[in-house]
């Protein structure tokens, strides 16, 4: 379920692409993100864009079923134009704001995750544009910064994605277990901010907690998020890990979606 308000998750799809849009301008489209390096900075703010068309066209029609890519009204921006880049990725976060702000978190629509909802999809497309507004801002070199409650809720959606994938059967989450493991994640710089993942022999379980583990990730919760999310090296001096850091490596190598 959800952990913060509807209203929010729209505010952020809106905001983070708002950012995303102002960390590119200007910038190199054709530079390589090095936290994405298949992608240049204009493939990241397409993906982005496409992903806020398809979430908004399987929320504003109501589907029970996947919405095929190919009836996805502007689906992707015409030609190379800069400026119809940007306007294109402000118009398809706008429109599925909008969406959203119309259906409420409790409409009934499909989904591929755990919950078939458009509160699901106002998560996650606010989730997926905090991260990928993370990959521009790296890429470009300029600021970012995260509210102590939405990177939590970051981590949080993340671990969520990780335990549905593995129970599903992806190959590299799969190997997320082993009894008597543990990752504990520590922010320092907001109380209450830390959650334990504890390997068994069928998988891994989360919660919220305070306990010595097998590895310790600290630092301020925003690079917490940054590292857990894959977008931040966990030797980054803006983090300490202590302990078995080989565990946090292989959580890290195999915590992965799509």
């Amino acid at each position: 379920m959800s952990s913060l308000p509807h209203d929010l998750y729209c505010d952020e799809i809106i905001g983070r692409t708002d950012a995303l849009r102002a960390a590119i301008k200007g910038a190199d489209l054709n530079a390589t993100v090095p936290t994405c390096p298949e992608w240049t900075l204009r493939d990241l703010a397409v993906h982005v864009g496409r992903a806020h068309r398809w979430a908004g066209e399987i929320v504003r029609t109501r589907a029970t079923e996947e919405v095929p890519r190919e009836r996805v009204p502007e689906f992707r921006p015409e030609g190379d134009d800069p400026a119809v880049l940007d306007a294109w990725l402000a118009a398809g976060a706008a429109q599925t704001a909008e969406a959203l702000r119309a259906a409420g978190p409790g409409q009934e629509v499909w989904s591929w995750g755990w919950e078939r909802s458009t509160g699901f999809w106002a998560r996650r497309m606010a989730h997926e544009t905090i991260v990928h507004q993370a990959d521009a801002a790296l890429t470009a070199k300029t600021g970012y910064e995260v509210a102590p409650e939405v990177a939590a809720d970051t981590i949080e959606e993340w671990l969520e994605i990780v335990a549905f994938v593995q129970a599903w059967g992806d190959k590299e989450a799969a190997g997320l277990r082993g009894g008597g493991r543990t990752i504990h994640l520590h922010a320092t710089d907001a109380p209450g901010a830390e959650w334990l993942i504890e390997f068994g022999d069928d998988g891994f379980t989360w919660r919220r907690a305070h306990e010595k583990a097998t590895v310790a990730l600290r630092g301020p919760l925003t690079d917490v998020m940054l590292v857990f999310n894959r977008r931040l090296a966990p030797d980054s001096d803006r983090v300490e890990v202590l302990g078995d850091a080989e565990l946090l490596d292989f959580w890290l190598e195999r915590a992965a979606f799509g």
